[in-house]
């Protein structure tokens, strides 16, 4: 294929593994989008904070230069007298060539504080206090914004997620180019959440990101149709995947993953995966001796499966999460808790067919547990929650929502637990003011939900102010919360995150 701007003609790529790779050339990115941990993270991350006063007192008091605030992400474009273009790119990889950059000697206001908007040191501490998408606007400002921006420190811990479509420009012609990656290389991105792409997507991914083939630690693959013969071109070419996700991908086999999981992979996560059943689970146990973590959301998989785990994962795996596992019962749980008994994290979220007894299973077994996690239990009730209160004393988060058979009684069996720091109780439907005195006395809490607790009443939640120490309470769709009892929990719980 031709290059319209030079004339150069690239060379046609060779196939690999039955995989064809369109060739194309770079150019800039359309829009993209940088997540990090959970949603609400993510809105923490937006929510208006003060920003240190380190601007001059000359810049502070000028009425034409607001002072900057994550709730204003435009006011420091404004110091500097540039605007964001219309439809930019949340990235904002490359900027064409011609465009202009404000030049210090061109800012308004007088030297020193024309000085003062691109001074680094100022600017290394300041740009800390912006969002990920404030700081994507932000490095768009001018060259010496970018230069300090595009630090690999500020984006840390961030996952750029790209869609199909964000892949590639059209050129006047018609052909497609695949996007230039490079803004991103030049951050230290080391992990990537692609979206609905395709084999011959993941193959020019890898040709055009300067990092893929070492650098790259972290994939994640959503809604996308890569098959086997993708799926082991992928994990064969980027050698420096430590951390793997398939979500919604329906086009490869158990087959695939038995030809392409690699030994490095310490940490694995598979949901929505129509083809995964128990031989998936044989391949991951076989092949990954070093698994960390391993995530599965899977329809078909059953207590046989949880029989393949070897000594290998039983020293290194502490995280497990079994979500919408509806087969298994209380028999694979038995094989789960001889296996790994080192587990730290634990979730059986959805495993509908677990009862009482397999959580007395968990509570005997696996005493190094810190979080537990058994949302959508319908047949869990207060005595599994006594049998966790009787031997799992490090447990430090406690997952119960829809526990629909969970009474106040069950409560009462939780008040004795001293590490607990995070108690979810979303939607449990029997829990009344009476349970929630037996809760005032755990100091440890940090993190309270009783979203949707309809037995709760305005009075009893008011009891919750005694509990001093609270950083986060959600009072989501709960009936008793009203907007009194909200000014009521702001004056005497003044640290504490109220979710209305």
């Amino acid at each position: 294929m031709s290059n319209p701007r030079n004339g150069d003609t690239k060379p046609p790529c060779l196939p690999r593994n039955g995989l064809v790779k369109i060739p194309t050339q770079s150019n800039g990115l359309g829009s993209a989008s940088i997540t990090k941990g959970t949603p609400a993270m993510k809105n923490r991350l937006c929510q208006p904070s003060s920003v240190p006063a380190i601007l001059s007192p000359a810049l502070a008091h000028r009425s034409d230069l607001p002072i900057p605030s994550l709730a204003s992400p435009l006011s420091l474009a404004t110091l500097a007298s540039v605007s964001s273009p219309p439809g930019a790119s949340l990235v904002g990889l490359n900027t064409s060539e011609g465009s202009e950059q404000p030049s210090p000697e061109r800012l308004p206001g007088s030297p020193s504080e024309r000085q003062l908007v691109v001074d680094e040191k100022i600017l290394n501490r300041l740009f800390w206090y912006f969002s990920a998408c404030e700081k994507c606007v932000l490095a768009q400002v001018c060259k010496a914004w970018r230069r300090v921006l595009y630090q690999p420190k500020f984006w840390v811990g961030l996952t750029p997620v790209l869609h199909t479509k964000e892949l590639y420009n059209i050129l006047p012609g018609g052909e497609k180019e695949f996007v230039s990656l490079q803004g991103f290389a030049v951050r230290g991105f080391d992990g990537f959440c692609l979206v609905g792409v395709s084999d011959l997507d993941i193959c020019e991914f890898i040709d055009n990101y300067p990092l893929s083939k070492k650098g790259v630690k972290s994939m994640s693959l959503k809604r996308s149709t890569i098959t086997d013969a993708g799926l082991e071109v992928m994990l064969e070419q980027m050698q420096g995947v430590v951390r793997l996700e398939l979500s919604g991908c329906n086009d490869f086999t158990e087959a695939g993953l038995w030809s392409s999981l690699n030994a490095r992979i310490t940490a694995l996560s598979v949901s929505d995966c129509i083809n995964v059943a128990d031989d998936a689970i044989a391949a991951i146990s076989q092949l990954l001796p070093n698994l960390t973590e391993l995530n599965l959301q899977a329809y078909h998989v059953t207590d046989t499966a949880l029989a393949y785990f070897t000594a290998k994962q039983g020293y290194t795996t502490h995280t497990l999460r079994l979500n919408s596992c509806w087969e298994i019962t209380n028999h694979g749980v038995v094989n789960m808790v001889h296996s790994l008994p080192n587990l730290s994290v634990l979730s059986l979220s959805g495993c509908s067919k677990v009862t009482d007894d397999g959580v007395e299973l968990v509570a005997e077994n696996l005493r190094k547990l810190r979080s537990l996690d058994l949302s959508w239990c319908p047949r869990i009730t207060d005595m599994a929650l006594e049998y966790i209160a009787c031997d799992l004393h490090k447990l430090e988060e406690l997952v119960l929502d829809r526990c629909v058979r969970i009474t106040d009684t069950g409560l009462s069996y939780l008040s004795t637990m001293s590490s607990l720091r995070s108690l979810y109780l979303r939607w449990c439907c029997q829990v009344q003011d009476f349970g929630l005195k037996h809760l005032l006395g755990m100091s440890s809490l940090r993190l309270l939900s009783l979203a949707g607790c309809p037995l709760l009443t305005t009075t009893g939640l008011s009891g919750l102010v005694q509990l001093q120490e609270l950083e986060e309470l959600e009072l989501t769709n709960c009936p008793g919360a009203t907007p009194e009892l909200f000014k009521y929990f702001s004056q005497h719980l003044p640290c504490c995150m109220v979710i209305e």
